[in-house]
């Protein structure tokens, strides 16, 4: 999160996006344009090209959450700060919004393209995750950026405090997605940011309990940091147009969770299906092959970020 203190400075996902992102993605139109002019592309072909894609949205949603939001919410504070806004800031910070939301949905577009026992989204599916993930995001990011107008540092001490909450949280879920313990831990820790801002699965088996304790934190947290700006702020402040914004996070919020358990309830792939798909991807070349009826765990090598993904 150095682009948060440093917005003019790389951060080390920007670095690491920069190395590497250029070379997977050539590879991977190099793969795509192999197999659209195939006349008949193999089953191997295929799965290499739903690998590709899928391990360039990975490091796309890192970046994204990792540097890109971070410095949305630096911009929005910057702009609350000096009550100045110019027509492109507003236009860019909603389309930073945008992005955001897009990079959670492209993830997991590619997450079920990549496993093949997964059914994939449809249009009306993929709109309300869209939707709900939006709802959710925006106000977020908008009390985490009030918050720091009163206490600049203090967003500071709050964040590292929630981060910490994240990292025990995922590390008791018992994540092995690295093939050595220090790997691990910094895959906890950038889990850990993402989960700062938005929900991000990394155990298989049923979310229902953990999305539960989740949003149920991030809607407490949210509220006590919004109720800190509204109560402390400064009766002569400027900001009073923030108010009724302010007072429509939370329906907002509220309306993301009805957004999302009609999602589950009904626009689901699995709810809307009544079969069942056999076999799965498999990674090909160097990495491991998954053969069969998918197990629990399907080891992919994801070669750009030397992480082990199991699904």
């Amino acid at each position: 999160c150095l682009g948060f203190l440093f917005p003019g400075a790389p951060g080390p996902t920007q670095l690491l996006t920069a190395a590497v992102a250029p070379c997977r993605c050539l590879h991977a139109l190099k793969v795509g344009w192999k197999v659209c002019w195939a006349k008949a592309a193999s089953e191997e072909e295929q799965n290499r090209m739903a690998f590709l894609s899928h391990d360039i949205s990975m490091l796309r949603l890192f970046e994204t959450f990792l540097e890109n939001t971070p410095q949305l919410t630096l911009l929005l504070y910057v702009i609350l700060r000096t009550n100045k806004a110019e027509p492109s800031q507003g236009l860019g910070i909603c389309t930073a919004f945008l992005c955001v939301t897009w990079s959670l949905l492209d993830y997991h577009q590619s997450l079920r393209s990549f496993l093949q026992d997964k059914y994939e989204l449809s249009l009306g599916s993929s709109a309300v995750y869209f939707l709900w993930n939006l709802s959710l995001t925006c106000p977020r990011i908008l009390v985490v950026a009030l918050f720091a107008l009163l206490w600049p540092y203090g967003v500071a001490v709050h964040f590292l405090l929630v981060w910490l909450a994240m990292f025990l949280w995922v590390s008791l879920q018992g994540t092995d997605f690295m093939e050595s313990p220090g790997p691990e831990q910094l895959y906890r820790a950038i889990v850990a940011v993402i989960l700062y801002f938005s929900w991000f699965n990394v155990a298989p088996g049923r979310t229902l309990y953990r999305s539960i304790i989740y949003h149920g934190f991030i809607l407490v947290d949210s509220t006590l940091l919004a109720l800190s700006w509204l109560l402390c702020r400064s009766p002569s402040d400027e900001h009073l147009y923030l108010i009724p914004v302010v007072s429509a996070a939370l329906p907002c919020y509220l309306l993301g969770l009805l957004l999302r358990v009609s999602y589950y309830k009904w626009l689901h792939p699995s709810a809307r299906s009544h079969g069942t798909k056999q076999g799965s991807h498999c990674c090909t070349g160097g990495e491991p092959r998954c053969s069969g009826q998918r197990p629990v765990h399907c080891e992919c090598t994801v070669v750009s970020t030397s992480l082990i993904i199991y699904y």
